[in-house]
Order: structure tokens, then C-alpha cells, then sequence
């Protein structure tokens, strides 16, 4: 079994720390060794079988091939399928890939763009393996996953369907690597379902981990030439896309592009033609086949227009889906332009300038952190900020731009056909001297009266948004948000300054909280103490104990008589009540524990209702975090979305007798970290964390 999300998180943070998942070393995808499963299978001598994503239809998924078609399938081995196999013949080429009944061709443009760039395909395709010496039947591949590399293990067993591959498959048919390649990335998605349709930004953002722009081509920026010239002499994947016509399918239209299609950009090139410069960008379609037949086409005539170099340089007749055209057509037909690079040198083409890359982990929980856009202008404040202090000298060209922000929103479910990606963006204020100071989260006021230096211009439903901006030195304040209140998403901020930053989010310094928590003093009361006990006597069992049942009884029918709204504490709340108050372990309470409880209790109440400012008898997550304020403590949003999720409703809302048992459990916990630990760290053996946390 799996150890809970929670856990989850502390272990990948601390991983993070250490390096664990940096391209050095990758994270092992579901917890696949590859060292150690090639070990088990060459001492075994066994060929692997990866029964995480087997040779099965499930690995298939459903709706892309016809039941008929299904049930002939057969996974075979690459010795099976071809003569000779080999990982790689003769080099990688984009020419070595054809399209499957997949409609990936987004993922194949991608493929496509990787090739141009050995260095990154060797960081994605570990090129040494072999189906000789210790194989056994088990590949790997590495793809950067929203923040982390990943290293994906396979089995060589591929879908056929009488004896040739369904899905993509090499020109030469002993050639195995681009099949192999796309079966480790079915296995990312999902399924082989999971990769139909896509940009091939996604991609290949998963191949670099680097920087991504996004370019609209029917508003393109005045420097796009230079733009795409800086890129293809960069580590840089670029891809394109056509727009989708009237229905889903992809129709060849007369000037031969296909609709709604991915390109890759494999080439760039100026020259002169009848004495003008002409910009030329060179395009390759996946399927392969089919090309663009007008102006700069393979058997255009303006080729002669052109010195006999240039013609020679550039031009091949053949139907193999390269061709060429002008940066004016691009534009025209067109809708969109994704550059991929390692370094966001392209961006100004100053090599000599290092830019600093600071990422950030994020979640919107609803009634916590999900405020929503501006449009929301009472819970705005309450989604995650991050505070940036750019330093050094302000940009020697006015205009001239020194910070890109990325906003990507990470995935919450296993199949990447079934995640919903919200309307995303994201706005910068500028922190002026009267702001400097605020500790915490910047209250709704102050966006009520700043508006945004900089802002996404549209929220949409994109895997990333970026913004490409002039950041003067000074502090700035950047709130990444969904379009509406209350959508829950995870997300990776990442701020890249070419000046030294320093990014943190702004939820409040522990460093700055309160030393003593729950250090509300109460007024001591004999007379009061007394009639408890006494109504403590009358009430419990004959050696003056009360267990978790009479504890119940007594909350829900005296002590909070008439306050509780939703049915009164449960068994099993009062179970853990007894739990925490227990100070000599016999599941019961005495005298003193009870009155002791019985005074928190009161003290809880009366803090809930001090705080249910909207009188509606449930607090809302701003209301709890002002009745932590209460009780002289400052919670995080990490943490007050936990115990959104833990202790409240579908609606995120607490009602009194969740409340009580939160702030109750809340407090011993922190008070065991206190007194078992030097006030930084505890450490604990396993029979000791055992027996705090089984009985606690």
C-alpha cells in the first residue's frame, strides 16, 4: 500500500532537496528501478514483462481501434516483427518516423524536433541500448514531467495486428526506436488512447523541461524572424499548427496543408530573389507525405529566382513532407508558432547573460486558496502570491525584457484524456515602500486599490501560460489564479530573471509567528471548577471515569446543548477527544481531564461563533484562519487547505463540532512536537512514532 498523499509530499520535498528528480538524477516513474529490474531479469534469465503497463488492450485504451480490430491484436517482440532489429540504423532522422492509427501527430512533430537536436535526444533516448548483449527485453526513456525528469521503463513488447506495428513504426522496418519511444510516452499518458490529439508544445516541453513560448501567429510580434533564426541556432524544438476546419478530421485542403495538423519547423533561411530578401522557413508534416504546393513548394518556380547555391542548398524534390515557404504564408495559414529551448537566450539572442530560473509548487483549494480572477474581488486575495525582489541595474534599452513567468497547471489524474484543464493566468502588482513591510498575504484592500503592472491578456485552458516582461528592479508581487472561484488544480510557478531575484511565497514567515501558540490565558474560576466536578461525579461511571459513549452524551445533550447544528460529535470524534486528553492511557477520562476539556471546548465555541462573522453557523476557510488568529496562531495556506480537505465539508466549510475536534487535535499535536523535540526537530524510534500515532 502507499503511503498517504501527505507523506507523499514531505518524501518528494526532501528528495527535491537532495536532487532527486534533476535530469541526473530521475525520478523512477511508479516506483520502477530499471537497474534493479534489468538485474532480476538477466539473473533469471527472463525476458521483462511490465505488468504496470502490460501487453494488454487496457494498455491500448479504448476508442481507437474497432472491437474487430481489438481482438487481433498481438504483442510481439521487435525479434518477432523484423529480421534484424536494431534500437538505431544509421543515425536518428526525422525521416525515420511514420504515423500510426494514433492521432499524435503532435507528439510526432515533436519527435521530429528532437532529432535536429542531438543533445537533447540523447537526454531523452539513451541511445547505447541494444537488443544484444545484456538485453532482456526492457527499454527506458526519460521525459521531464511538470517540474521533475522521469526515467520510464518498458517491455519491447509492441501492438501488432498480423505481423506489422498498428502505431508508429520506422521507415526501416529493423529499426525500433521510434515505437519504442512512443510506447514509454502511451505509458506517461495513460494509454495509447491518451495520446490522441495535442499541441506539440506539450511534448516538447516534456523533452527539453526548458523554456516555452507560445506565439500567436495572427498577431505576431515585429522581430518574429529574428525571433525564430535565434532559435534554431539554440538547443530549441519549434512546432506549428494549422487551424481545425468544420469537423474533427484532418482534410488535405487544395493548397495541400492539412487541417487542424501539427508541423515541425526543421529549418530557417534567407536569400535573395529578383534582388528582394526573402524569409523562408522550412516545414516538415510526420505523416510523412504530403506537402504544401504553392509559393517556394518543391516544384515551384520561383527556385530559379534564386542563386544556384541557395538552390542547391536548399531544395529536394521528393514527397517525403519537408517543404519550404515564406515567413508571410507561415503567418497566413498558420494559427500558432512553439519554440522549446533549454535557455531562454533565443528570447534577446545576449548569451552573456545567465538568466536565474526559480521554481515554485502550488495548489488552489476551494474556500481556501482558489479566489479566482480579479472578477471576484472578495476572495481574489485569498489565491497563493509570491513576493519577487528583482535586483541589479534597470534594463540599458527601455522596453527592453528581463523576466519570463510560466504558469503550468499540473495534472490530478493518471490518463491524460481525463484531465480537465482549467482557465488559467496570472497577474503582477508592483510593491511600492508603503507595502514593503506587510507580512503575510496582502489583504483584498490592496487589490482593490493597485491595478496589475502586467497581466495575462486571457485566461485559458492550456496546459502553461507564459508572460515575457520589463521588470524594473524593485518588488513585485505575482498572484496566479483560474478564471473562476473554487476550482481546485495544482500548479509550478516558474519566474526566470536574467538579474539575481528572490522569490518566496508570500503566505506568512513562521519566523514571524506568534513563540507561543494557544497561549490564551483564562481566568480561573473555583466556584466554576467545582460545579463541574461535581457535575463530572453525578454523571460518571462508579470509579469516576467517562469513556468516548458517555462523552458523547454528555457533550451533545449538556454542555453543548442547543449549539450544534449537524447532529452533535460522533463515537468516533469523541474516541479521539478521549485520545488526546488521556493522560494515563486507559481510554477513559477522569475528573481533571474532563473539566479540562470541558474549558477548551467552551473556549472553541466561543471563538467559533466570535468568528462566524457571516452568522451562517459553519466557518468559511477565512473565517478559520481568523479564528486561528484568535487563538495566537498563524496557519499557512498548505496547511489550511489540508485542513479544508481533512475536517470540512464538500463546500470546504467546518461546522462547531469539526472545528472543536480540529483546533483540539491541532493544538496536542503541536504541543507533543514541542515537548518530544529541541523546537526544530524531532526524532523518534519506530516504536515510539508508532505508539504516538496509534492511540494520538
Amino acid at each position: 500500500m502507499p503511503p498517504p498523499g501527505v507523506c507523499l509530499n514531505i518524501m518528494e520535498a526532501r528528495q527535491r532537496q537532495d536532487g532527486y528528480g534533476c535530469f541526473a538524477n530521475p525520478e523512477r516513474f511508479l516506483n520502477q528501478d530499471y537497474q534493479q529490474l534489468e538485474q532480476y531479469c538477466n539473473i533469471r534469465g527472463v525476458r521483462y514483462i511490465d505488468d504496470i503497463f502490460p501487453p494488454d488492450r487496457k494498455s491500448i485504451g479504448e476508442g481507437i481501434l474497432r472491437p474487430s480490430d481489438l481482438k487481433r491484436v498481438v504483442w510481439l517482440r521487435p525479434a518477432k516483427i523484423a529480421p534484424y532489429p536494431a534500437f538505431v540504423l544509421d543515425g536518428v532522422s526525422r525521416f525515420d518516423i511514420g504515423q500510426g492509427l494514433v492521432e499524435n501527430c503532435w507528439f510526432l512533430a515533436s519527435i521530429g524536433a528532437l532529432t535536429f537536436q542531438n543533445d537533447i535526444l540523447c537526454k531523452v533516448v539513451p541511445l547505447e541500448q541494444t537488443f544484444n548483449g545484456k538485453y532482456c527485453g526492457m527499454f527506458h526513456f526519460r521525459f521531464w514531467r511538470f517540474g521533475r525528469w522521469v526515467d520510464v521503463i518498458i517491455d519491447d513488447k509492441l501492438p501488432t495486428i498480423d505481423g506489422r506495428l498498428i502505431f508508429v513504426r520506422s521507415k526501416d522496418q529493423n529499426e525500433f526506436w521510434p515505437a519504442l519511444m512512443e510506447k514509454a510516452y502511451a505509458k506517461v499518458c495513460g494509454s495509447y488512447t491518451d495520446m490522441n490529439a495535442g499541441t506539440p508544445a506539450e511534448a516538447m516541453m516534456d523533452f527539453t523541461g526548458g523554456v516555452h513560448m507560445s506565439i500567436a501567429l495572427s498577431n505576431p510580434p515585429t522581430n518574429l524572424w529574428e525571433l525564430i533564426c535565434r532559435a534554431s541556432q539554440t538547443k530549441s524544438l519549434m512546432g506549428c499548427g494549422t487551424a481545425q476546419g468544420e469537423t474533427s478530421a484532418n482534410a488535405v485542403l487544395p493548397n495541400g496543408l492539412v487541417q487542424g495538423h501539427a508541423y515541425t519547423v526543421t529549418g530557417v533561411k534567407q536569400m535573395m530573389s529578383r534582388g528582394k530578401q526573402i524569409n523562408l522557413v522550412r516545414l516538415w508534416n510526420p505523416w510523412g507525405t504530403g506537402e504544401w504546393n504553392r509559393d517556394w513548394s518543391d516544384r515551384s518556380p520561383l527556385w530559379q529566382t534564386v542563386s544556384s547555391k541557395d538552390r542547391e542548398m536548399c531544395l529536394s524534390v521528393a514527397d517525403d513532407g519537408e517543404f519550404w515557404m515564406s515567413l508571410e504564408d507561415l503567418c497566413e495559414f498558420y494559427t500558432d508558432l512553439d519554440i522549446c529551448s533549454l535557455s531562454p537566450d533565443y528570447l534577446d539572442g545576449n548569451s552573456s547573460c545567465h538568466w536565474k530560473t526559480y521554481m515554485n509548487d502550488g495548489r488552489w483549494v476551494a474556500g481556501t486558496t482558489a479566489g479566482g480572477c480579479m472578477n471576484n474581488r472578495d476572495s481574489y486575495w485569498t489565491n497563493p502570491q509570491y513576493r519577487v525582489k528583482i535586483g541589479g541595474q534597470s534594463p540599458e534599452n527601455n522596453g527592453e525584457k528581463n523576466v519570463l513567468v510560466s504558469l503550468m497547471q499540473k495534472p490530478d489524474k493518471r490518463n491524460r484524456h481525463l484531465v480537465q484543464s482549467l482557465h488559467i493566468g496570472l497577474c503582477v502588482f508592483e510593491v511600492k515602500d508603503k507595502y514593503k513591510a506587510q507580512k503575510g498575504k496582502f489583504p483584498a484592500s490592496f487589490f482593490s486599490s493597485h491595478a496589475p503592472v502586467a497581466q495575462s491578456k486571457t485566461y485559458i485552458n492550456a496546459r502553461e501560460v507564459m508572460e515575457f516582461l520589463m521588470l524594473r528592479p524593485g518588488e513585485y508581487l505575482i498572484v496566479p489564479s483560474t478564471f473562476n472561484a473554487n476550482e481546485k488544480a495544482s500548479f509550478i510557478l516558474t519566474i526566470m530573471s536574467k538579474a539575481e531575484a528572490m522569490v518566496y511565497e508570500n503566505c506568512g514567515d513562521p519566523q514571524d509567528e506568534p513563540t507561543e501558540r494557544f497561549n490564551i490565558k483564562q481566568v480561573k474560576d473555583e466556584q466554576d471548577d467545582e460545579n463541574k466536578i461535581s457535575f463530572f461525579r453525578q454523571n460518571s461511571d462508579k470509579y469516576e471515569e467517562v469513556d468516548a459513549e458517555q462523552l458523547q452524551r454528555l457533550l451533545n445533550e449538556n454542555v453543548l446543548k442547543g449549539d450544534l447544528k449537524s447532529g452533535g460529535f460522533s463515537v468516533d470524534a469523541c474516541r479521539s477527544m478521549v485520545a488526546l486528553m488521556d493522560t494515563s492511557i486507559t481510554g477513559k477520562l477522569n475528573g481533571e481531564e474532563f473539566v479540562r476539556l470541558w474549558k477548551k471546548v467552551l473556549m472553541y465555541k466561543d471563538i467559533f461563533f466570535r468568528t462566524d462573522v457571516s452568522r451562517t453557523g459553519t466557518l468559511s476557510m477565512n473565517e478559520l484562519r481568523n479564528a486561528f488568529l484568535a487563538l495566537g496562531s498563524k496557519v499557512k495556506d498548505d496547511m489550511l487547505s489540508l485542513m479544508a480537505l481533512r475536517y470540512g465539508a464538500s463546500s470546504g466549510h467546518l461546522t462547531l463540532e469539526s472545528f472543536i475536534s480540529l483546533i483540539l487535535r491541532f493544538e496536542c499535536m503541536y504541543n507533543i512536537f514541542k515537548q518530544l523535540s529541541g523546537g526544530q526537530a524531532i526524532t523518534l524510534q519506530e516504536s515510539e512514532w508508532m505508539y504516538i500515532s496509534m492511540y494520538t
